[in-house]
């Protein structure tokens, strides 16, 4: 792979690799959810957190902190040790994601299954 498109369109060499993964190969869709979770950035504490998006390959997550993309982070969900990950990108309050290594699909869809998002749990 070379990085000759990452200089011509701004991405930093730390995540082209990711970037180049995810504009090539959309085989791991993305779920809603609301999994309420933990964060750490790599030097600090943790912080609470709700994933409101996941896949195999990463997710989105509503974080009071922000952080630069390239930043690593690992993301605590429930009855999971920590994930490493790396922000890939950042949005007003939210962040997006990639595993450092892709998550089990069994345990992708006990998340989905056990935390559906927000606007289609029942009042």
């Amino acid at each position: 792979m070379t990085y000759s498109l990452a200089q011509k369109t701004n991405i930093p060499p730390t995540i082209a690799p990711y970037a180049f993964m995810a504009e090539e190969d959309r085989c791991a869709p993305r779920h809603k959810v609301a999994i309420p979770a933990k964060m750490r950035f790599s030097g600090s504490s943790s912080f609470p957190s709700e994933v409101t998006n996941i896949s195999m390959a990463g997710f989105a997550c509503d974080a009071l902190l922000q952080a630069h993309p390239g930043t690593r982070c690992w993301l605590t969900l429930p009855g999971l040790a920590p994930l490493e990950a790396e922000v890939v990108h950042r949005k007003n309050s939210g962040l997006g994601c990639a595993f450092h290594n892709m998550l089990n699909p069994a345990v992708l869809d006990r998340y989905i299954a056990s935390y559906p998002p927000r606007d289609s749990v029942p009042a």
